[in-house]
């Protein structure tokens, strides 16, 4: 076979191994993927990750700080407006965090499209329940102080 038939018959079966992409030419413009999301959700869960970690390590420290002191102090240390802030960041922070990485499970490995919503639904209303309850013990604890 010659070098020409040969780069023919390999270009014919490039070409018939190719995959075709079926995005949108808006779609393809965008960046969105097959979810058309985007790139937000995989920002927002680096950003609140990042977020995590300077309120982590306040919340340890002032946790450490005040183990065994009274509650009395404690309610002072919260009533400050600077720790109630903080206090109520890293709630918000960790709850958004954590219904973020649970989506990217389901997404991932949920595949009925029902079933995928129900749970995506129970995961956001907690998510929401939880953080709620947890602002409302925050805003308790520093409005009593």
């Amino acid at each position: 076979m010659s070098e020409t038939a040969k780069s023919s018959a390999l270009r014919g079966a490039a070409k018939s191994a190719r995959v075709h992409v079926m995005r949108s030419q808006l779609g393809r413009v965008r960046g969105l993927g097959a979810a058309h999301g985007g790139t937000h959700h995989w920002w927002a869960e680096r950003l609140t990750g990042i977020a995590l970690v300077p309120l982590s390590l306040w919340f340890i420290y002032a946790a450490l700080h005040l183990s065994g002191e009274p509650r009395s102090y404690v309610v002072r240390w919260a009533g400050n407006p600077i720790n109630a802030a903080l206090l109520a960041a890293l709630v918000l922070a960790t709850f958004h965090h954590a219904q973020l990485g649970l989506q990217a499970v389901v997404d991932d490995y949920i595949h009925h499209k029902r079933t995928r919503l129900v749970v995506l639904l129970l995961i956001r209303g907690a998510a929401a329940l939880l953080a709620l309850i947890a602002l409302f013990a925050v805003l308790k604890l520093a409005i009593s102080g």
